[in-house]
């Protein structure tokens, strides 16, 4: 459901609203709340913080529409307004824009022309919205991101709704480039990173296609997370797509004579997503940590060429789905009791 903040001291406004939206009011489609000047809206903010976009006057009792505007570009950037009034001087409309409007509409109200304003602006919040997403899960936070952001990434608010401490259900794998170490003691190092960037694309490419994110790259290996619904089936089907693909990539010719072959670990269950790391040296990943994501990373380590291999718990989840075969049982570390393992066959 989208939130809109109308902020109008206009009495018979929240009526016409109401009217006009009233499909989508009751399909729940959009949820507005209704403001008579830009110092009750603030105060609707803090209570709903959840706000997608504002539809705003200009005059107005109190706080104006255009001071409104330089407040939220300061505390809550992520939010785009709309300037809904009868001010349509040109004047008013830089002053508007300067101030961080996303889009100016005339009074009277055309409905038809609103609609589509809230539609699109709408849609640029939620784009806005799933690219700090992005930002958040693929640790990226300075790169393209506006000043007013980042202020705003620093505070407790977004620390609260944008990087949540969370326990989730999901899968992680890793994947190891086997035999990778012998290039790297071989060849000179502008020729190790272009190589290893090169397998290291292919792999992220099938990861991406099953809905998987790339936690981090740890040398030669790669640790990523499958999140939603089936996760642990879109992981295996990102595992065989990914040895397949390298399976066709040509040898390394000359002397080291290298053909990319991977082996694979994964487990589902529950673990800790969050940001990891030190406050005081201002590095922290977002990564998830816990049990599941430990016995993972042994399973890669227990998993030859080619190989991907699961738990037993993880086999009874998709035997009907895929074909496995059981290895034998083996000790990890920091397990008190030998696991039953099994790998996918192709």
């Amino acid at each position: 459901m989208s939130k809109i903040l109308v902020v109008d001291d206009e009495a018979d406004l929240e009526t016409l609203i109401k009217q006009k939206f009233r499909k989508k009011i009751r399909g729940g489609e959009y949820q507005f709340y209704f403001a008579k000047n830009g110092k009750a809206a603030l105060e609707r903010l803090l209570e709903e913080p959840q706000i997608d976009i504002i539809l705003s006057d200009i005059n107005m009792p109190e706080m104006d529409g255009l001071t409104l505007l330089g407040k939220i570009s300061e505390t809550n950037p992520l939010i785009k307004t709309v300037i809904v009034s009868a001010y349509g001087d040109m004047e008013n409309i830089r002053t508007a824009m300067n101030r961080g409007a996303f889009d100016f509409i005339t009074k009277p109200i055309n409905f038809e022309d609103l609609s589509l304003t809230i539609e699109k602006t709408l849609k640029h919040a939620t784009h806005i919205k799933e690219t700090l997403k992005a930002i958040k899960e693929n640790n990226i936070l300075k790169m393209y991101v506006d000043e007013n952001v980042l202020n705003f990434m620093g505070n407790k608010e977004y620390e609260t709704t944008i990087t949540e401490n969370e326990t989730i259900d999901a899968t992680v794998m890793f994947v190891d480039i086997c035999g990778f170490t012998a290039i790297s003691e071989n060849v000179p190092a502008d020729t190790v990173v272009e190589i290893i960037n090169s397998y290291f694309d292919e792999m992220v490419k099938e990861i991406i296609d099953q809905k998987g994110y790339i936690d981090k790259f740890m040398g030669d290996a790669i640790m990523a997370v499958f999140k939603g619904e089936y996760h642990l089936d879109r992981a295996i089907d990102a595992a065989l797509a990914l040895n397949h693909k390298l399976a066709n990539i040509p040898a390394i010719g000359g002397d080291l004579k290298f053909k990319p072959k991977v082996s694979i670990g994964m487990k589902s269950g529950e673990m800790i997503s969050g940001n990891i790391g030190s406050a005081s040296l201002k590095r922290l990943d977002y990564t998830v940590i816990g049990d599941t994501v430990n016995t993972a990373s042994r399973l890669q380590d227990a998993a030859k060429e080619n190989e991907i291999i699961i738990c037993e718990s993880c086999y009874e989840k998709v035997k009907e789905s895929f074909k496995c075969e059981k290895v034998g049982s083996i000790m990890l570390k920091n397990k008190a009791k030998p696991i039953t393992i099994y790998k996918v066959l192709e």
